[in-house]
């Protein structure tokens, strides 16, 4: 969302800083936001019937009002009617993005309805489908909730990967490529992300397992992972130093065209990554569905 929405804001390499500023701050707040919900509703739930038993937002919000008082059931209301608003421009603007993207039609909120029909059609159809799906009677929104999330973290270290390889792509970001730093933090970052992603399929195909062992192999593994490849990422800098960057060529550099561009060499390491990719988001999405139909038959 973040990156089609600074295009379509018409943003230019001058102001990039104080985008980054706005993302940084934005995630910032938003995790320290929902930080304090999970720890509010854990010290309100702690000892009663409803520790560990989520149903919606709804039934926190009634739990809250019941142990905390009415102010607090209230404000968590408004907080929950806040991010369900802001969720439901950025996820669908986002996806009507990408649908633009991908069959090359006009996607701006600059543009008027008669000039990007299909733009308004899918970001409207979206909200419409979305706002249903919550209005069926008797629908397991907490369980729906939870494997919305659950999906989203799945996918999260794939698309992040394709991110990386993107943003290290000297043809279409010339001197904006990622530095060294920044590619060690998104490694660490996917790292992690596939780690407990491995530890929601494994609980998944093997319910009994201990957790908490399977944490400290996986984290054990992550961490010599990490090592070697932080070795290995530094030898090839040695080898192979980075251009210098002049600030001049980052204020006027310009993406070229994508018709313009050459295909990415096909090299054995990097094919062998997108099939692991495949394997990965396959196996995640059926383990998902089973934990989601597990879930529902349970309940």
């Amino acid at each position: 969302f973040q990156q089609s929405n600074i295009v379509d804001k018409r943003i230019t390499p001058r102001w990039i800083n104080y985008e980054r500023v706005d993302t940084v701050l934005g995630s910032f707040v938003t995790v320290v936001a929902a930080t304090l919900l999970v720890v509010t509703a854990a010290y309100a739930f702690s000892g009663t019937h409803l520790a560990g038993h989520f149903t919606d937002a709804g039934g926190v919000a009634r739990g809250l009002d019941r142990y905390l008082g009415n102010a607090s059931g209230t404000l968590f209301a408004l907080i929950l009617l806040n991010a369900s608003i802001i969720g439901a421009a950025s996820v669908t603007l986002a996806t009507s993005y990408a649908f633009g993207d991908m069959f090359g039609i006009r996607h701006s909120l600059h543009r008027r309805l008669r000039d990007a029909k299909v733009f308004y059609l899918s970001f409207a159809g979206i909200v419409g489908v979305a706002a249903g799906i919550v209005l069926i009677p008797h629908a397991p929104l907490g369980l729906i909730t939870t494997a919305v999330q659950a999906l989203a973290g799945i996918l999260l270290p794939s698309a992040t990967v394709f991110l990386l390889l993107l943003c290290n792509d000297r043809a279409v970001l010339g001197p904006w490529v990622n530095r060294p730093w920044l590619n060690a933090v998104a490694t660490v970052i996917v790292s992690t992300l596939l780690v407990l992603s491995l530890i929601l399929m494994t609980t998944t195909v093997f319910p009994h397992v201990d957790v908490a062992v399977l944490l400290v192999v996986l984290g054990s593994a992550l961490v010599v992972g990490l090592a070697v490849a932080g070795v290995l990422y530094g030898r090839a800098l040695r080898d192979r130093p980075l251009p210098a960057v002049h600030a001049e060529r980052r204020e006027t550099w310009m993406m070229p065209p994508s018709v313009l561009l050459d295909r990415p060499p096909a090299s054995r390491a990097r094919t062998v990554t997108l099939y692991a990719m495949y394997v990965y988001l396959a196996m995640g999405v059926l383990m998902l569905l089973v934990k989601a139909l597990q879930l529902g038959l349970h309940k």
